[in-house]
């Protein structure tokens, strides 16, 4: 077994993210025993997706003051920070990518203090770096939004459900946070902080903080988060919304077209909560509440903390889907209590939480439904894999994306991956065990961030300590360092789809789909039976499914997507109209991705392609359109 040492020594301070095997005699001093002041030298200073140096001078706190202006699609402002300077540094760095940095002032005072942008880089945007002093406590930075920054989203009124108001979100996971903010752009440093928002009267303003749950006559609403979190978890959105409650500590935020839909769908979120809380302990942010946002969000969900942002595609109208919300609740523990200390370490956020998710389900619904989803994110695993390459080093969890978008690191590696990595330690060492060392892991790590090699070293002294043995069934290096996944690996099973295959074995040998019985199928079922059918069908075939189970009018997003790339493959007409209007109204990348891609494999099927998107384009978030782009060039 080979080992993985990486040590970083410097300002005195024994930062060392050297593996428990490492045979170095000298004593190393871990997180448990490091100030925060200590962990921040030695996990963000070595982020290569952000110019701040945090072992030098540190962001706090920040206090915001901002206005959105609908009309020139912009943010403006200031973004007071209380700082620490660790090094009596001369120099403070912040990220930045398209901010007209106006003014920047220090200690409270009307003095402009000298700043300077550096060069631009195409993904991390441009450092600001303000001169300071030993004593300084505090900065202003005066700016301004471009219009077309990468994190906002804004939709004129026919983009919305009630189609009257404008409507605005943020989405700054992974780096697109330096689009609205100056700040410090590390998933390693964390912060605090408050807002003054001023939105026009008739809308509403929510973020990642306590929110106010009714709009007011004055347009402006202000805001306190206690907790430091990271950058990419600071969100905003203005719009018409409303408020319904859950439960005493969970609610709903939607435009009232959509609102009824929404508490139907997340009416178990409480039982949720209370399942997640057995689990892995108290919830440590007060409140869960949801914002469900117009079809254009470019992800299934953003675990905002106090405020998961959701798409939604997840309203099927029989509570079917709401897994999502199982994981961005999972995610309040891991990722948001305990954060990746770089995007290398992604896995750390994703796998921890689809684990989390599954338990939650299997609480709430029973082992049988948790099989089915890991066998449905198995499949997804293996076609990554399969897209990628199965020695390609984008399949090992700990990530190199240095000189990278890390966007390119969100992928099923780190969600499923990770997960599986994760259930082979349960298989090895039991259930309870594991549920201790993961109990003792989230209360360790609190409001702190980790990485790999921590983690791998907790792991160390907490569970393998000097069992060969165990060591060798949780295998490391197998599944953490090498690509693909290890041989000996286990293959999820699930006895509702062995039902669903024998279902497909009978159509597949003559029997009429109209004649299986698929009665009290949920969507997931219905998606593995989808996914079995072969790539090359008839039409008659086609017609014959369509006809027995109306899949190009489902009102379920996961089997309209999974059904249309077959009526592309096989040319199935009938469903053109549908999937022009599915890709027109919906923004969600993870769907997007699959049918643009199908349609662009052939030369009819890439001007069907170029037609859709130039008139979809504009209803897609940068995040799903940076990729469209590069694909449909």
């Amino acid at each position: 077994m080979k080992v993985y040492k990486q040590c970083l020594w410097g300002l005195g301070v024994a930062s060392c993210l050297q593996l428990a095997s490492c045979s170095s005699t000298k004593p190393q001093k871990t997180d448990q025993t490091m100030t925060t002041e200590q962990q921040d030298v030695a996990h963000a200073s070595a982020d290569v997706h952000s110019y701040a140096k945090p072992a030098e001078a540190v962001a706090r706190h920040l206090d915001l003051d901002i206005a959105v202006n609908f009309e020139d699609k912009t943010l403006g402002g200031s973004a007071t920070y209380q700082i620490e300077n660790l090094t009596q540094a001369k120099q403070i760095v912040f990220d930045t990518r398209g901010l007209n940095i106006e003014k920047v002032y220090l200690d409270g005072t009307q003095a402009e203090a000298t700043f300077r942008l550096g060069d631009n880089d195409k993904f991390l945007g441009q450092p600001l770096i303000v001169e300071i002093k030993p004593e300084t406590k505090t900065l202003t930075i005066q700016y301004k939004t471009s219009p077309n920054a990468a994190a906002l989203q804004w939709l004129n009124p026919q983009q919305t459900a009630g189609k009257k108001y404008p409507f605005l979100f943020t989405q700054s996971q992974a780096i697109l946070a330096r689009t609205w903010i100056p700040i410090q752009d590390s998933p390693g440093i964390r912060i605090t902080y408050n807002a003054k928002v001023k939105v026009p009267k008739e809308l509403l303003a929510v973020m990642s903080a306590d929110n106010p749950q009714q709009k007011n006559n004055t347009g402006e609403y202000t805001f306190s988060m206690k907790q430091p979190i990271p950058s990419y978890l600071m969100a905003l959105s203005v719009g018409d919304l409303v408020f319904r409650p859950i439960g005493a500590q969970t609610g709903i935020y939607a435009e009232p077209a959509t609102i009824d839909a929404a508490v139907y769908e997340f009416a178990e979120m409480d039982k949720m909560l209370v399942a997640a809380e057995k689990l892995y302990g108290k919830y440590r942010w007060e409140r869960y509440d949801l914002l469900v946002l117009p079809p254009s969000f470019p992800f299934g969900g953003m675990e905002n903390p106090r405020l998961t942002f959701v798409t939604p595609t997840v309203l099927a109208k029989d509570r079917s889907l709401t897994s999502l919300i199982a994981h961005e609740l999972a995610h309040s523990w891991s990722g948001n209590l305990v954060t990746n200390a770089t995007w290398n370490d992604f896995w750390l956020n994703e796998g921890f939480t689809v684990y989390f998710e599954r338990r939650i389900m299997e609480e709430l619904y029973g082992e049988e439904y948790a099989d089915m989803l890991n066998v449905l994110g198995y499949q997804d695993l293996q076609n990554t894999i399969a897209e990628k390459g199965a020695d390609s080093e984008d399949t090992r969890l700990k990530l190199d994306l240095e000189g990278r978008d890390p966007d390119e690191g969100l992928t099923d590696i780190a969600y499923e991956k990770g997960n599986a990595f994760l259930q082979n330690i349960e298989r090895a060492v039991g259930r309870e065990r594991f549920d201790q060392f993961v109990n003792k892991y989230f209360q360790t790590f609190a409001f702190k961030s980790t990485n790999t090699d921590l983690f791998l070293n907790f792991l160390r002294s907490e569970l393998i300590k000097d069992d060969e043995q165990l060591a060798e069934k949780i295998d490391i290096e197998g599944w953490v360092y090498s690509p693909g996944l290890p041989e000996n690996h286990v293959k999820p099973t699930s006895s509702r789809f062995a039902r669903v295959e024998e279902a497909y074995t009978s159509w597949k040998n003559g029997k009429p789909a109209s004649e299986l019985n698929t009665k009290d199928w949920s969507s997931h079922e219905w998606l593995h039976f989808i996914r079995m059918l072969p790539e090359q069908m008839t039409p008659k075939q086609m017609a014959e499914l369509d006809k027995a189970f109306n899949f190009t009018n489902s009102g379920n997003s996961e089997v309209l997507a999974a059904w249309f790339l077959h009526a592309i493959r096989n040319n199935y007409t009938t469903a053109d109209q549908a999937m022009e209007t599915f890709l027109t109204n919906v923004g969600r990348r993870k769907f997007l991705l699959p049918i643009y891609k199908a349609l662009n494999a052939t030369p009819e099927g890439k001007k069907k392609a170029l037609a859709i998107y130039a008139k979809a384009r504009p209803n897609y978030h940068a995040v799903s359109t940076v990729t469209l782009d590069e694909l449909l060039k």
